[in-house]
């Protein structure tokens, strides 16, 4: 790789040339180096590769045949899809002496930024690399500032949730959120309300990234107080329903439970508004979920809630997740489905809060390859049956 101008890149940029010609490589290393371009060229597709993956450019200049194809343009074309792989951005103008207008379209078609054709006109090739430079620096500048402001989301999301987890006589408790993008619309807490009680709750807004992200907040912000207010599950549900209800835009909604638990009754009094049933594994491996009886919030603002009450018994573990633990889906479409948590539940009796959450999330991730398609959150309660 020969490089001109080289120490410091200039203002105008930096550009990658790729031709198997060492007069083509020569010209346009002199034309681009009097106009303020820093020039680096390779005469191989296999050597754009390997620069573009190891620095960065401001442009990529290829031609589109080699000597393994010399009027076809296969190999410089299968060049702008590799290079697009690597780089999504970086502006790729294509040349080539056998131009023709299908060749450019299937260029374009590809990723090509623009299209020159050989012999080139200064002005003009100079023009679009200009021209392709500024945009690619806009498109970066956007992109730096979308991953700044999704990165502050997810600091304030990440905010919203439990930093630490509180302790509770009797009980081993682990929690986690994972979103599938930046931020999510899951939801989940844990609160201590007095001595004897504790909330546990886990939502799901409908929708993905930012929008659902925001409906989370307003949840939050909305059930906060209500939580202080020590209200029965049912009235709890009810009241946050109609405020959720004044707020939520169409189409949406979200899929709530809470529960109170009394850690001096072991007993755990509910309300599940539409949310996925919580699983409860026994002991003894028996399991029953803890079914949807009332609506999602935010639809139905008279909607009556109900609540319903268990015991729980030591080496019991309650399960709450979110919908994107459970449809994880394999390569062959089938989900990771409740039954492999059950099983994963029976399978590990002895294990702690903390280590059966990782056992059910590494699982999941297993079944799905690691591409989970959909925010995924899970609470794990264990009653140690230890005072």
């Amino acid at each position: 790789m020969q490089e001109t101008n080289p120490g410091t890149t200039s203002q105008t940029g930096r550009v990658l040339i790729a031709d198997d010609q060492q007069h083509i490589l020569f010209a346009l290393q002199i034309l681009l180096s009097g106009s303020g371009y820093s020039t680096e060229t390779v005469t191989h597709p296999t050597r754009v590769l390997r620069a573009l993956e190891s620095e960065r450019f401001d442009a990529v200049l290829v031609d589109l045949n080699y000597t393994r194809d010399t009027v076809g343009g296969a190999e410089g074309l299968d060049l702008v899809s590799k290079i697009r792989s690597i780089d999504s951005v970086v502006p790729v103008l294509v040349m080539t002496a056998w131009s023709t207008v299908d060749l450019a379209v299937e260029a374009m078609r590809r990723g090509a930024s623009d299209f020159v054709q050989k012999p080139w006109e200064n002005r003009e090739l100079l023009q679009k690399l200009q021209h392709q430079v500024a945009l690619a620096r806009e498109q970066r500048q956007r992109q730096r500032q979308r991953e700044e402001e999704l990165s502050d989301a997810r600091e304030i999301q990440a905010s919203l949730l439990p930093k630490q987890l509180p302790e509770v006589r009797g009980y081993e408790i682990a929690a986690v959120n994972q979103p599938l993008r930046f931020v999510g619309g899951d939801y989940y807490n844990v609160v201590r309300i007095d001595d004897r009680r504790t909330a546990v709750c886990i939502a799901d807004v409908a929708g993905k990234g930012l929008p659902a992200a925001l409906l989370m907040s307003t949840l939050q912000a909305a059930l906060q107080p209500l939580i202080a207010q020590k209200l029965a599950p049912g009235e709890l549900c009810q009241r946050l329903n109609r405020i959720l209800c004044e707020v939520m835009p169409v189409g949406k909604f979200i899929s709530f439970f809470y529960g109170v638990l009394d850690s001096v009754e072991n007993r755990l009094t509910y309300c599940n508004a539409g949310h996925n049933p919580p699983l409860l594994v026994r002991a003894d491996g028996a399991s029953s979920e803890l079914d949807a009886q009332g609506a999602v919030l935010g639809q139905f603002p008279e909607w009556q809630y109900r609540q319903s009450d268990l015991e729980m018994r030591g080496g019991d573990r309650m399960l709450l997740f979110t919908d994107g633990l459970v449809e994880a889906n394999s390569t062959n479409e089938e989900q990771f489905g409740k039954d492999n948590v059950i099983s994963v539940a029976r399978e590990n009796p002895q294990s702690s809060a903390h280590a059966l959450m990782e056992l059910l999330l590494r699982a999941a991730s297993e079944h799905c390859d690691g591409y989970f398609q959909d925010d995924a959150s899970l609470i794990v309660l264990k009653a140690s049956g230890q005072d």
